[in-house]
């Protein structure tokens, strides 16, 4: 009788401890537990990606002013300051066929910029799709001067805003003009912010042929673009030189666009009857994106001034970029007369 009774207690032991074993940490929740019992690991929540820049793609939600600055593109006025730290860079067709650049900088403001020189007709029509930038420049052609003043632009050239600008030393005029660009700022304060310009930023598309160099020549000059796995950017030469930056280094951008477009001359001209050309910025043409040692064929259209500018593939996708500067290279459609 005790025997009996005994197995009876073990017995209903095991009854106890049975449907505790039922819900180890290798079996599912048991149907009705809440989610993240015991046994069921919680999901985690999906970080939110951090905003990018509009004209870089980089990290950082800030948008802060745009300030556009034309600089010196020829050999007298090299090395350049301040342009690694451009988020864009325009290379525009001049008089005589020579180029000058017009570099946009809103994420990175460097301290000092230039040579700063004058303005041309293309670049009113280039920063309407900026809003209403800062502009600086040194000086234009008096026909001119009526054109920036409806341009939507804050004047902050040498002659509106004199403070900001400086003689450096051991160059000569007039390739030895700088400004300060927390002053040319300062002169502008209600500058347009960064915003949506056209670029898209990501995995590159399918169609890319593989590329060591690119060219593209002007009348007078000719850049080569050649691709550095090491550095992870196309670096630049002019006219068979390294272009080098005042800060040290070779230039060079992750993104190159060559951006095909109608040019034309204008009613301006220089002193020797070299007229100035014209470049359309807006309609539609063809472009090579060069990127992660590519080349890209692609479309661009700019509807109006004031719209930014959209690459697509050929496919009609869009033609994203690599993240960090970019360097727009317009090119002439056809050969224009200097």
């Amino acid at each position: 009788m005790r025997v009996s009774r005994m197995i009876a207690v073990a017995l209903a032991g095991v009854a106890v401890l049975a449907p505790a074993a039922a819900c180890s940490s290798d079996d599912p929740a048991a149907p009705g537990s809440p989610a993240g019992a015991a046994g069921e690991p919680s999901e985690a929540p999906t970080p939110t990606p951090e905003p990018t820049h509009p004209f870089t793609g980089l990290p950082g939600a800030a948008r802060k002013a745009v300030l556009a600055v034309k600089i010196e593109n020829t050999s007298a006025g090299k090395p350049q300051l301040g342009l690694k730290s451009a988020d864009v860079v325009y290379v525009e067709q001049v008089e005589a066929g020579l180029t000058r650049l017009m570099a946009i900088f809103s994420s990175k403001i460097p301290a000092k910029v230039g040579p700063v020189r004058s303005a041309r007709i293309s670049d009113l029509h280039i920063v309407p799709q900026f809003g209403r930038p800062a502009f600086a420049y040194s000086g234009a052609q008096t026909k001119m001067l009526p054109f920036i003043a409806e341009a939507p632009l804050f004047d902050v050239s040498d002659s509106r805003e004199p403070g900001a600008y400086f003689r450096q030393p051991g160059r000569f005029a007039p390739y030895n003009l700088f400004a300060n660009t927390k002053q040319l700022l300062a002169g502008a304060p209600k500058a347009s912010k960064a915003k949506d310009i056209g670029f898209t930023f990501g995995d590159a598309p399918e169609g890319g042929v593989p590329r060591k160099m690119y060219s593209v020549k002007y009348p007078a000059a000719r850049f080569t673009f050649g691709w550095s796995e090491t550095a992870g950017k196309w670096l630049i030469w002019q006219d068979g030189k390294k272009d080098m930056a005042a800060e040290g280094g070779q230039l060079g951008a992750p993104t190159i666009v060559v951006q095909y477009t109608k040019t034309e001359r204008s009613q301006f001209h220089d002193k020797n009857q070299s007229y100035t050309p014209l470049v359309h910025s807006t309609g539609k043409g063809r472009a090579i994106v060069l990127r992660d040692g590519q080349a890209f064929k692609a479309r661009w259209s700019r509807p109006e001034e004031k719209d930014g500018t959209v690459f697509t593939t050929e496919a009609g996708e869009a033609m994203n970029f690599a993240p960090g500067q970019v360097w727009v290279v317009l090119a002439s459609a056809k050969p224009v007369i200097p």
